[in-house]
């Protein structure tokens, strides 16, 4: 993470730039803003405003209270997106992943069951290559695994629905390197619970993850972006 003291921002990475309480990607699309988001230039360069309150990693990114660069994959490599949604979180890391007509050699394989999520996606994808949108159910891999022939060092899920941390699991075990990043959103209402309390649930998932062949880096509260979810930030050490 490049720090730039007298100008009071930090670039964490080269297309990142964290500007006091605002996140900002370069823009891989000039002059189009992809969710109603602020465009803005900075040296003659056009950003795009990341909103962490529509974004899972983008919320984590904020609340982390680790060097916040290392949630963010390296650039130009293929990466897999479990949950893409309508293309938020999407965006700005295809910013960062790829940047403008693929400069980088990027690729994002973003992955939605909701047809509604693929055709907004599809058409994002239009002005940016690296972008590979698939529709298929995030735990039947089989239906769209052949698109990643080779396992990847990043791998973020964002899906709502009961059973994430066993999806979460299968999903690297089959698609993510030994030593690769694993990012998990976890949302509480989605998993099922005996009324225990949040954090019994939360630390129940850490003991899971790490019984499984995870070590968990960092557990992140997203309260303020995003209520009852925290992003489990592991690495795959089996």
């Amino acid at each position: 993470m490049a720090k730039h003291r007298g100008n009071r921002y930090d670039m964490l990475s080269w297309a990142v730039r964290l500007e006091g309480r605002a996140l900002w990607t370069e823009n891989a699309d000039i002059g189009v803003a992809v969710y109603g988001e602020n465009l803005r230039k900075f040296g003659g360069t056009e950003y795009r405003r990341w909103d962490p309150s529509r974004s899972k990693l983008g919320a984590g990114i904020m609340r982390t209270k680790r060097d916040k660069s290392l949630l963010l994959p390296e650039e130009g490599s293929t990466v897999l997106y479990l949950g893409a949604g309508h293309g938020t979180s999407i965006s700005h890391l295809h910013d960062h992943l790829c940047g403008a007509n693929n400069d980088l050699g990027g690729r994002l394989i973003a992955v939605d069951l909701a047809p509604r999520c693929l055709r907004d996606l599809t058409h994002l994808a239009k002005t940016r290559p690296g972008l590979v949108p698939v529709l298929g159910d995030a735990r039947k891999h089989s239906a769209w695994g052949v698109l990643l022939p080779r396992k990847v060092d990043w791998l973020f899920q964002d899906v709502a629905q009961s059973g994430q941390v066993e999806i979460f699991i299968d999903a690297c075990q089959r698609f993510l390197n030994k030593g690769g990043t694993g990012l998990l959103s976890l949302k509480a209402a989605s998993e099922r619970w005996t009324g225990e309390g949040e954090e019994t649930l939360f630390a129940k998932v850490a003991q899971k993850l790490n019984n499984n062949g995870f070590d968990v880096e960092e557990s992140i509260k997203l309260t303020g972006y995003e209520d009852n979810h925290v992003l489990f930030v592991t690495r795959r050490v089996e």
